[in-house]
């Protein structure tokens, strides 16, 4: 396929249409820094518990791994800004605070379902002029640099908090992928435009950041509630606040969402029960309620006991006395981590 094909042209117009706010390509290999990078993360254990980062670090290290005949790689990216400051919950001790991206239905799903739609058009678009494509959807599930990627694409680049951000829609978006063994004409990359910002690190509650563009996972308030089993360390559940799932302080203080685009989709928008969650109300969540309530949100995944276990640790910051029977209920729990995180709380309310 040729520079003059009027495929990307209409790739990218098909792309805005069904609702992302970005769409740049590059190659399979364009990021040849990611291994060493990669392997730095992991000998500085910086991953904590996720095993499965090093298990498949040859493919997240070299996208061109995963899918050897792939040419190009169509990186996407779909805006979920919120329409209010997410950390407005923070001052709210009795409520718990829960992640933006978490709110409603699983962008897992969401996202999925529209790279597919895009990607049968381009099989489809190709065909048309003659050509036979291939194509592979990823989002976030599969061992992709999805943001080394995104930078390489010139969708935006790596900021100081290692998230992605871009000048043009900040840094509210989830990332997708189409991988595809058409030969696709690329953009340039994207240059860091953080400058001498320090706004993502000096917002960062559990000094996260060893350095700009360095994340240790293992103090990450969003690894810490999501990704970690069992107890947390208790120097540092003090600092977790009242957030019982995720951590959006580093991305709220970025200054380029000056320039975020509202999300498109509406399932992106906050379902009323978990925008300030009563956090009496989800210590007494059993299994049964707790699958019921978060049935088709991201949530669900961690499963009702961590998520206990995170929602007494706010009940522990909460400094609210009235807080203390609903914790002192839960101090025989079957499950050790929660029965540990109700003892805290309990000596922290006392």
């Amino acid at each position: 396929m040729t520079e003059a094909s009027p495929i990307k042209q209409k790739l990218v117009e098909q792309a805005l249409s069904e609702g992302f706010v970005s769409c740049r390509i590059c190659r399979p290999w364009d990021v040849p820094d990611v291994p060493a990078r990669l392997q730095a993360f992991l000998d500085a254990g910086y991953h904590g518990q996720m095993g499965w980062m090093a298990e498949r670090s040859h493919w997240r290290g070299d996208p061109a791994l995963l899918w050897p005949e792939a040419r190009s790689v169509i990186m996407l990216a779909e805006s979920y800004t919120p329409d209010a400051d997410p950390t407005d919950i923070l001052g709210q001790p009795d409520r718990g605070a829960i992640s933006v991206y978490a709110r409603n239905k699983d962008y897992h799903d969401l996202v999925k379902k529209r790279l597919k739609r895009l990607a049968r058009w381009l099989i489809a678009e190709a065909q048309s002029h003659g050509d036979d494509a291939e194509v592979k959807v990823f989002v976030d599930t599969a061992p992709v640099p999805e943001k080394p990627l995104g930078q390489a694409a010139g969708l935006g680049w790596q900021g100081k908090h290692t998230n992605l951000l871009s000048r043009d829609w900040g840094n509210w978006a989830f990332i997708g992928s189409v991988f595809t063994t058409l030969d696709l004409p690329v953009d340039a990359p994207e240059q860091d435009h953080c400058g001498s910002c320090r706004s993502c690190l000096d917002a960062c509650p559990t000094d996260a950041f060893p350095a700009p563009y360095q994340l240790d996972a293992r103090r990450c308030i969003s690894y810490l509630t999501i990704e970690h089993k069992g107890p947390v360390d208790e120097t540092l559940r003090a600092k977790l606040g009242n957030r019982i799932y995720g951590c959006d302080d580093c991305l709220a203080a970025c200054p380029w969402n000056k320039f975020a685009v509202a999300a498109s989709d509406i399932r992106y928008e906050a379902r009323p029960e978990f925008t300030a969650p009563k956090l009496a109300d989800l210590a007494a969540l059993d299994d049964a309620a707790f699958r019921a309530l978060f049935s088709g949100s991201p949530i669900k995944r961690i499963g009702r006991d961590r998520f206990v276990r995170n929602v007494l640790y706010a009940i522990g910051n909460s400094q609210q006395p009235n807080l203390l029977p609903v914790a002192q209920t839960l101090t025989d729990d079957p499950d050790p981590t929660v029965a540990d995180a109700a003892r805290w709380a309990v000596g922290r309310l006392q």
